[in-house]
């Protein structure tokens, strides 16, 4: 690791700026393993797309040993040009600490930790503890997940304490916050947003739509996680160019893109209310733009012919070129056979 427990914070604001979306495992054609070439693919997929890095997703049924493993080709094929998260979002508390030390070892650069699905705390110091346990546990680089996956409206009309957010921003090796909660609307966003200032902590709404307002406004300089492959390279291309400062040049593209972005918006909300990420949808979503694609474990939710003839159509309308041709076939063999 480049940096001790307590440089992560000045670390993190001088080495975290960009756009961070997802790596997906890819598996062989029988399910049966990793496909390491696809992921190899992948990983240098996402550096030509100028990605800052990626999160090394773990909700993709992939064995204890898959994931490590999935961590090592993810590291060692990107070197020093890429940056990866691990998902801290297993099982159990336990398990998660296990992972995050195999991923110090590894040498991925931080740990974005969420909760287990069965995580049901009865109040706030609840939520805090959770988080601290892990961050203690490890001198990663530790992003929050603040989501509405988290089903913590009960304690915050928000969907997340903003208190326990306060809190978790001393702990030494919190470095982010991925903040996507308080919707509709982004009043939460200039909340958290004040909460922070002065803590070292970055603030991050991953909602790259509102970009344009949070990096003039709420000084976000990192935005990540999410698929924002969906769209190539643009997304990273605009967000750049509103780091530097070149608002005009950066909303053109933004608005070049605005056909996929709402079909994106139109199509998650078919999947509203599972507290499920569609993920072979990314997964087709990805292969629409360069990626490997490829057929995924379950449980997975199912992906239709009209939800892919809808996401193909988006992009011709948003101006792309290299669009393959409607091929389901060809997507769920992926393109690097295995």
């Amino acid at each position: 690791m480049e940096y001790s427990r307590s440089e992560a914070k000045a670390w993190a604001a001088e080495n975290w700026k960009g756009c961070c979306n997802v790596i997906m495992p890819s598996f062989t054609s029988d399910l049966s393993g990793l496909n390491e070439e696809a992921i190899r693919f992948d990983v240098r997929k996402n550096i030509e797309h100028g990605f800052w890095g990626a999160l090394i997703v773990s909700e993709c049924a992939t064995t204890d040993e898959e994931y490590v493993r999935f961590m090592e080709i993810c590291v060692d094929e990107a070197g020093d040009d890429h940056k990866f998260l691990m998902h801290g979002t297993f099982d159990t508390q336990e398990k998660t600490v296990e992972m995050a030390k195999a991923a110090e070892k590894i040498g991925v650069e931080g740990i974005l930790i969420g909760h287990p699905n069965s995580f049901y705390p009865k109040n706030e110091d609840e939520v805090y503890d959770h988080i601290k346990v892990i961050a203690d546990a490890t001198d990663l680089c530790t992003s929050l997940f603040i989501t509405v996956q988290m089903n913590l409206n009960r304690l915050h009309p928000s969907g997340y304490p903003v208190d326990v957010i306060k809190r978790a921003a001393e702990i030494d090796n919190v470095v982010a916050i991925k903040y996507e909660v308080g919707r509709p609307g982004i009043a939460g966003d200039l909340e958290v947003y004040k909460a922070l200032k002065g803590s070292g902590v970055l603030f991050s709404d991953p909602l790259e739509a509102h970009s344009p307002l949070s990096v003039e406004y709420f000084e976000q300089q990192w935005m990540g996680t999410s698929n924002y492959e969906w769209w190539g390279g643009e997304v990273p291309r605009y967000f750049n160019l509103l780091l530097e400062g070149k608002f005009e040049e950066a909303m053109e593209i933004y608005w070049r893109i605005q056909p996929a972005r709402t079909a994106r918006v139109a199509i998650q909300g078919t999947v509203s209310g599972a507290n499920f990420i569609h993920r072979a949808l990314w997964k087709y979503q990805q292969w629409l733009q360069g990626y490997n694609g490829g057929r995924m474990r379950q449980p997975v939710a199912k992906l239709n012919d009209a939800q892919m003839g809808q996401m193909r159509d988006a992009l011709l309308k948003s101006g792309y070129t290299n669009v393959p041709d409607f091929d389901p076939q060809a997507f769920y063999d992926g393109r690097v056979k295995g």
